[in-house]
């Protein structure tokens, strides 16, 4: 069964950002290939619910190899993306100090609902659902088109 969307995307402004690329990279070290945010259109601390995309673009190093003819973004770097966008979530919650970030740790309850390709906006929704010192959880959920095409439990370890 389709959860419901965990935040209401129709109410995002896709041309005005919270954070671009360049402040991404303030808050986690990712850097070249594994950029995996283009940007952070929404965040709510009382809710705990952040909001980010990625532009999937033709030119990504998966492309020419991941479905020649008929490229898919793959599941695992969509992953990437929400685990990127939980990390931010953390930071801007105020739950890390200097150079610390809360890091991928696992995921659970992974369900692909739909393809997503070259051209495609991925809108990522991550809502924690447990803050710890040491580590966190978050429900995140991936949209393109107005379709749910990703959810998961994304776990998150203090790095």
């Amino acid at each position: 069964m389709v959860a419901p969307l965990i935040f209401d995307i129709s109410k995002l402004d896709l041309n005005n950002l919270l954070l671009d690329k360049a402040k991404i990279r303030q808050i986690i070290p990712h850097r070249y290939e594994m950029e995996q945010l283009d940007g952070i259109l929404y965040f709510d601390k009382p809710s705990q619910i952040i909001v980010g995309f990625k532009d999937v673009k033709a030119d990504e190093f998966w492309v020419r190899g991941h479905i020649p003819g008929r490229p898919l973004l793959p599941g695992v770097l969509m992953l990437e993306a929400a685990a990127q966008l939980s990390s931010i979530q953390c930071k801007m919650l105020g739950t890390q100090e200097g150079d610390k970030f809360i890091g991928f740790g696992g995921v659970d309850k992974v369900r692909f609902r739909g393809t997503v390709v070259p051209g495609d906006k991925l809108i990522i929704i991550s809502k924690c659902t447990s803050l710890k010192s040491r580590s966190a959880m978050f429900d995140v959920q991936g949209v393109v088109n107005g379709k749910l095409v990703l959810e998961a439990v994304i776990i998150g370890i203090l790095i």
